[in-house]
């Protein structure tokens, strides 16, 4: 029960987000339990303990199980029929369970005593059930952006000139929860993460007329993102889109882009010579770049397929207020 509790707590926003891939940690984690459980009468000193952590991983199983397939339902019920897709993913289960049933009668008179084919037909069977899990979860196509949809979708569109469409993204969205970035994002950050003196509130300002402000930490490696009071989805995939901009001129070569190559190139140049751990320079040259460059982003997006509408970037629930010096872009 605490295992369950906690695991919410530290994760659950994460699991709409990232539903693939906790789904696929879900079913990891739940064929990791059942191997404790078998290998945990070799080990009498160990015996109680090794059952109550195959317990905790079996309830964290349950949370982030159930909470992606919720969120996978809600993708597969295009026609706002959650209840019907809902009901027949059950009677899908029970059917696979009903022939899981029918081969176990079949093999527990063949494996009893014998631990060495229990071991084998366990290594088997779990292979068997990863891969199809993963192949499974690969080949879901969803058109809301992530953090790492859009940044495969930011990277395409830099150095190719044109947005890529979601079933081109999807089948290369990473899935194991080793993927981390060298630039992380704080999305939806409270403000004194970014502002710590009126200079900086000068600084994040300047060329900046958008619901963000907009913060680097190049030593920390993060992008804190504070958003304005009223920041919609559109405003959200924008100030993503501008961290993405910085990830890619901190840490890639932008020599072999397509889009504003000279204007990177030099921007790239001014960064790694800069000093200045926060680069207010290169954010505020970059407010420009991104008033020239998400409104063809944005097009190109909705064109492709893309749902602009809504996200799953998640964003924290941090909002604020500053004044606009002068009417916000339309």
């Amino acid at each position: 029960m605490v295992g369950r509790i906690f695991f919410a707590w530290m994760k659950g926003s994460r699991l709409d987000c990232d539903a693939k891939k906790w789904r696929l940690f879900a079913d990891g984690l739940n064929d990791l339990a059942i191997f404790l459980e078998i290998v945990a009468p070799a080990f009498p000193p160990i015996f109680t303990l090794t059952i109550c952590v195959s317990g905790v991983f079996k309830s964290i199983v349950g949370v982030a199980g159930g909470a992606t397939r919720a969120a996978l339902t809600m993708h597969q019920a295009r026609r706002d029929n959650m209840a019907d897709v809902s009901a027949k993913d059950g009677s899908q289960e029970t059917l696979v369970n009903l022939a899981g049933l029918l081969v176990s009668l079949l093999l527990t008179p063949l494996v009893t005593d014998n631990i060495l084919l229990t071991y084998l037909l366990y290594a088997l069977f779990t292979s068997l059930h990863l891969y199809a899990n993963y192949r499974a979860v690969r080949g879901v196509v969803m058109e809301t952006l992530n953090q790492a949809r859009l940044s495969l979708t930011v990277n395409d569109f830099l150095r190719l000139g044109k947005v890529p469409p979601p079933s081109s993204v999807n089948p290369r969205e990473p899935l194991l929860p080793a993927f981390h970035r060298r630039l992380s994002v704080r999305l939806g950050a409270p403000l004194n993460s970014i502002l710590h003196s009126a200079y900086d509130y000068q600084r994040a300002t300047e060329n900046n007329q958008k619901n963000y402000l907009l913060g680097l930490h190049r030593n920390a490696g993060t992008v804190s993102i504070c958003l304005r009071q009223g920041a919609g989805s559109v405003d959200v995939i924008e100030a993503c889109f501008h961290a993405e901009i910085l990830h890619q001129l901190l840490h890639q070569d932008v020599s072999a882009w397509s889009v504003e190559r000279d204007t990177f190139t030099q921007l790239q140049e001014t960064v790694k010579a800069a000093r200045d751990e926060r680069l207010w320079d290169a954010v505020a040259a970059t407010h420009l770049l991104v008033d020239q460059l998400f409104p063809r982003l944005l097009s190109e997006a909705r064109s492709a397929g893309w749902e602009t509408q809504r996200n799953q970037l998640g964003a924290d629930e941090w909002r604020a207020q500053w004044r606009l010096e002068a009417k916000k872009r339309q």
